[in-house]
């Protein structure tokens, strides 16, 4: 393929702050273009086969942290739920198709979260989502790291890879260890930045300190991919000891300077483990009164009829974008935002 070159733009005459006009120039709209068609031969060069799975789902994402947006559906439904979920990944479903012998696949499509939008942030988005079957973390990572390599081509930019444990990254960056410090500790590493404590958890902390204190002094041209988490995070990821005595999940974050471009796990397999992990989810849900989505029994059913072992990672193209073009604004990669949709 060859390099992305921008071209003339399209706003001369238009009134920018007309709600109709688009919120990206052309370029950007562009180079939105040339990389889902890189990314599109990326895996076609490996033999990973694109798919296209449901957005609205009988299940809905039971993660704490994620809100999903739900409809109801007016017509025919032969005893099915009404209610639909929207999709916050096609993780799920693509799970399914692995334990049906699939084989390695991605999908390429929008995505949709409640309650998020902003200046970083869009309730629909598009993913990357891939699996490869018989992988472990590291060699995900260094895929993962070659395509975005490629897509910052198409700019003219480079960036290194380095890979850091999350404990690593705490001590070396704060002097703290994440695993054994306190709350007060953690707390106190914020520094000067003031935060309100009620009903924040220890992960809450932790979290506050990568985007307030690590994510921002990342460097801007460096891949880092942050990896064996607590494993009070994670997720849909495997556990194992790190030799310390601390079980941590085998998932990494990929960053590209301070925005995260990349969440990917070892998969877990084990379904019993998998349904106490959702009703965890539920009941911390039930305590904060948000919504409950019901639990996606087809997951489980495809893990206790045998996914083969994998790695699977999702990437947010438009946080690629951004970082591609430097920008803090996802409203600048999107033909229209939240506020022009």
């Amino acid at each position: 393929m060859t390099r992305f070159n921008s071209g003339p733009g399209w706003r001369d005459g238009l009134d920018a702050d007309a709600s109709w006009t688009p919120s990206a120039t052309r370029d950007a709209l562009r180079l939105r273009a040339w990389v889902n068609r890189l990314a599109r031969e990326f895996f076609h060069a490996r033999g990973v086969l694109e798919v296209e799975t449901p957005v609205m789902s009988m299940a809905g994402n039971t993660d704490p942290n994620i809100a999903s947006f739900h409809l109801q559906f007016s017509g025919r439904t032969d005893g099915a739920p009404r209610t639909r979920w929207l999709r916050t990944s096609p993780e799920f479903a693509l799970k399914r198709l692995l334990a049906a012998g699939i084989g390695d696949c991605y999908e390429l499509g929008r995505v949709f979260r409640d309650g998020e939008a902003g200046g970083r942030h869009n309730p629909e988005f598009t993913m990357l989502e891939w699996y490869r079957i018989g992988w472990g973390l590291h060699r995900l990572i260094d895929e993962a790291a070659e395509l975005v390599r490629a897509a910052l081509s198409l700019a003219e930019r480079h960036a290194a890879l380095r890979v850091v444990t999350y404990r690593n990254l705490y001590r070396d960056a704060l002097g703290i260890d994440p695993f054994t410090a306190s709350e007060d500790e953690l707390r106190l590493a914020l520094g000067d930045v003031a935060i309100d404590p009620a009903g924040l958890t220890r992960d809450d902390w932790l979290d506050l300190l990568m985007t307030h204190r690590l994510q921002p002094a990342f460097a801007t041209n460096e891949l880092l991919a942050v990896i064996d988490y607590p494993a009070s995070q994670c997720a849909l990821a495997k556990l194992r000891d790190d030799g310390d005595g601390h079980a941590v999940a085998e998932r990494f974050e990929l960053y590209l300077g301070s925005i995260e471009l990349a969440n990917g796990y070892h998969e877990l397999l084990d379904a019993a483990e998998q349904g106490v992990r959702f009703a965890r989810d539920g009941d911390v849900r039930r305590s904060r009164n948000d919504d409950v989505p019901p639990t996606d029994v087809h997951l489980l059913a495809a893990l206790e009829a045998g996914m083969p072992g994998c790695a699977g990672v999702a990437l947010g193209m438009d946080r690629l974008l951004m970082a591609m073009l430097e920008t803090p604004r996802i409203a600048e990669v999107l033909a229209f935002d939240f506020g022009r949709a």
